[in-house]
């Protein structure tokens, strides 16, 4: 494999270590927090949306320039993972269009508890998350694997960092809603 591929992946994982070391910033100092920014030109939300489509695209460089490099050989990959890819592809777009534009982008545009948020607070990282498990099966890219796992990670602790910040927006309803509804 080429030099400039472990290059690209060193990039896109400072990256990503740098947008988990942000969310956890967020969660341990939710005044002082990250995410959700305070407003869309804010130096947060230009930096948390910077992060983002950098490792979108690393990542897309990743999984052709690094196509099946792992142990999973077998076109079966493609059964399991061309299914699971499309469940979380779905959940997550299903999540973007229900919330809409602005409060996707973490961006206060009102409460929402209809379409998939009835059954998960956190579709669209649920759903983003399970896309990146089926894509990571399918590409067979160790580099992809690593890069997914810390995304996932990502995904999986940004909730953290909406909670008290949803709260403060929407108060009751939100309370209310939390009781109800499970996170993932």
């Amino acid at each position: 494999m080429p030099d400039f591929v472990y290059v690209l992946f060193a990039i896109d994982v400072v990256i990503l270590l740098i947008t988990l070391a942000g969310t956890l910033w967020s969660v341990a100092y939710p005044d002082r927090r990250i995410w959700p920014p305070p407003h869309r030109y804010s130096w947060q939300h230009v930096l948390s949306w910077a992060c983002f489509f950098a490792v979108c695209g690393l990542n897309t460089a990743l999984l052709l320039l690094d196509w099946n490099s792992w142990i999973f050989k077998s076109d079966l990959r493609f059964a399991v993972g061309i299914p699971v890819t499309l469940l979380g592809g779905f959940l997550a777009v299903w999540g973007v269009v229900t919330l809409g534009a602005m409060n996707s982008s973490g961006l206060k545009d009102g409460f929402v508890a209809s379409g998939p948020y009835r059954f998960t607070r956190n579709p669209q990282y649920l759903g983003d998350n399970i896309l990146f498990v089926g894509v990571s099966i399918i590409a067979n890219s160790w580099l992809l694997w690593i890069t997914h796992a810390l995304l996932i990670l990502v995904f999986f602790m940004a909730p953290l960092t909406e909670e008290r910040w949803l709260e403060d927006q929407y108060g009751q309803a939100y309370r209310e809603y939390r009781r109800k509804i499970r996170r993932f």
